[in-house]
């Protein structure tokens, strides 16, 4: 699913970008890997609870990054809504 939205181009990666969409509103959630500084993932979380945007922590940045085609990511925002739900459910579902 990661893989479709980013195909779709609707992510984007890295802690610079993934920041800037939270700030300007266009991330519907926010996934940062469980691997990531302990600093990163209290900014993050931190930062979601004041946007109110959904945040997940997964498995490590090399699963995340090639979730994506790409080299590790510590963080990436989806910025549709649509991706976002479905993604979630996927989530949810692993969670259980």
């Amino acid at each position: 699913m990661i893989s479709l939205a980013t195909k779709a181009g609707k992510t984007k990666s890295g802690e610079f970008m993934t920041e800037k969409e939270v700030k300007e509103g266009r991330a519907h959630l926010v996934i940062v890997a469980d691997d990531a500084s302990d600093n990163t993932k209290k900014k993050f979380q931190n930062m979601c609870d004041f946007y109110k945007v959904p945040i997940y922590f997964f498995e490590d940045k090399d699963t995340l990054g090639h979730a994506m085609g790409k080299e590790f990511r510590a963080s990436l925002a989806v910025t549709d809504a649509g991706f976002a739900k479905g993604i979630r459910k996927h989530l949810d579902m692993e969670e259980e």
